[in-house]
């Protein structure tokens, strides 16, 4: 049985909890390695190599901490299939998929290069007489992230990438339900040319979450989970005296208008609803026609491709739509939740309960479920079911359709699908909601923009990645200086450069 442990000061850590976790391969139901839990010890000892390295790497210009992300992010296009592979073994996805996962936190890495540019301060001469004053970007020193299962890639490069290039250390604590890939970053992070230290990751349980959030020295935590931990995460990190963004759960809506392209819309929601196997905050798990002729047209259009849909291992091809569940446990709770809607009255329209795959009869599968007739007061709607599950909720008109995400607790993205510019706009101007798609289903900003929700899907004044990911990683100091007027002695003639 393989045993995953930690990766601190730069190189692999046994577990010495004598705690492990079970790590599964979804596909066939069985345990393919172990992880360990740690301690509070070796969670010290990760903190203390941090802060032991943090200094150095502050003093070391931007430029330098930027060649270290260029050099990362070609390792990652070298080892593209290897990270996707091992990606798609613990969590289950398609390779197509595990991909993108690695491919939308190598961009982060991408917009990291441009450091130098982004830490830039500012600047007012003779601000009064003979007075100057400027800003300067400080790293905070150590920091932290934990992260969930679904992007075991993607999530933990859009928290250290800027992190490590503003100049701070971090201890990342991923989900032990797939640690692999995000040790493997950090042993690419090494070879990039960090420092050990800098970058540490450290599995664990609640016991290494609440480690990281009392810890004195760790100066700021990012989080993305579900709702109920990111708030236990937010309350429990600025009651420490910790910066913190978190970022929980989602019920996105897509609504689609009586002039939309019902054949773009359909193509839309089956990939946004059940792409890996609709384990994505920013999955579209509620569709909003409006309109009874649009929904009639809507669910034609949709059932005969949810039936369709292609579900298999990460092995069976390129062509799978999408793969098993992550747990036995996120299953049997994404089965309830169907069962709790028919209970509750809506039309099951496909029933995806049953399918079972042969060879892979032990497998966390599970078939694409569509319903419709879903209603605001069923627990199908106001839950995040996180699973291949979509639910189809009719509205009369525009403004019964909007109401809907308006209402609903969660606000992390939305969309919707029409021909109208005028309609188009209204929508985008008036959702409370983090990120809108207009005629696009899933609308996760790049990363040169920010990555947010509101209402009860982000906690914290500032997004992930982006510019708002180097203003949380780093703090503003404000100088005012005066200095006697004269010229320095002496001559040099070569060329200025980086030193």
């Amino acid at each position: 049985m393989q045993k995953i442990g930690h990766f601190i000061d730069g190189k692999h850590v046994e577990g010495t909890s004598g705690r492990f976790a079970d790590v599964y391969n979804p596909a066939t139901g069985e345990v393919q390695a172990q992880v360990a839990l740690a301690s509070q010890a070796e969670m010290d000892a990760a903190i203390a190599s941090a802060a032991a390295a943090q200094p150095a790497w502050a003093a070391t210009n931007p430029q330098r901490r930027a060649r270290v992300m260029m050099k990362f992010v070609d390792l990652l296009n070298r080892d593209m299939d290897k990270l996707a592979e091992a990606l798609s073994r613990e969590h289950g996805k398609t390779l197509p998929d595990a991909k993108g996962d690695v491919i939308r936190g190598l961009e982060v890495a991408e917009f990291c290069i441009g450091t130098p540019h982004l830490l830039k301060g500012e600047f007012t001469e003779g601000a009064g007489p003979g007075i100057d004053m400027y800003s300067m970007r400080q790293p905070l020193g150590v920091v932290a992230g934990i992260t969930p299962f679904n992007f075991p890639a993607m999530i933990p490069m859009w928290k250290f990438c800027p992190a490590l290039a503003c100049g701070n250390a971090f201890i990342l604590k991923p989900s032990e339900r797939d640690p692999s890939v995000p040790i493997m970053l950090a042993e690419l992070m090494i070879e990039a040319g960090l420092p050990a230290g800098l970058l540490n990751v450290v599995n664990g349980d609640k016991a290494a979450v609440d480690a990281i959030l009392d810890d004195e020295t760790i100066q700021a935590v990012g989080f993305v989970g579900s709702t109920p931990i990111a708030q236990y995460v937010y309350s429990r990190a600025t009651a420490s005296g910790k910066r913190a963004q978190c970022f929980g759960g989602a019920k996105n809506h897509m609504i689609i208008m009586p002039d939309a392209d019902l054949d773009q819309a359909a193509d839309a929601l089956v990939g946004a609803g059940y792409g890996a196997a609709g384990e994505r905050c920013m999955a579209v798990s509620v569709a909003v026609p409006v309109g009874k002729s649009t929904a009639d047209a809507l669910i034609e259009k949709l059932a005969p491709k949810v039936e369709a849909l292609k579900i298999g291992p990460y092995t069976a091809g390129n062509d799978v739509d999408f793969g098993p569940l992550v747990t036995k446990e996120a299953l049997a709770r994404v089965k309830g939740l169907v069962d709790q809607g028919v209970k509750e009255g809506a039309n099951l329209v496909v029933d995806g309960r049953n399918f079972s795959m042969q060879g892979y009869e032990d497998g966390f599968f599970m078939g694409g479920c569509l319903f419709d007739n879903v209603t605001k007061d069923m627990d199908i709607y106001k839950t995040e079911i996180f699973g291949p599950v979509l639910s189809v909720v009719r509205a009369e008109n525009y403004e019964e359709a909007v109401d809907l995400p308006l209402s609903h607790e969660y606000g992390n993205g939305t969309a919707i699908f029409t021909r109208d510019g005028d309609t188009a706009r209204d929508f985008a101007s008036h959702i409370n909601i983090g990120m809108v798609g207009i005629n696009v289903p899933i609308p996760v900003p790049l990363a040169y923009h920010t990555f947010g929700g509101w209402k009860k899907s982000g906690f914290g004044d500032l997004n992930q990645h982006g510019p708002d990911g180097f203003k949380f990683y780093t703090r503003t100091k404000t100088v005012t200086s005066r200095w006697p007027s004269g010229l320095k002695d002496g001559a040099e003639f070569v060329i200025p450069t980086m030193k």
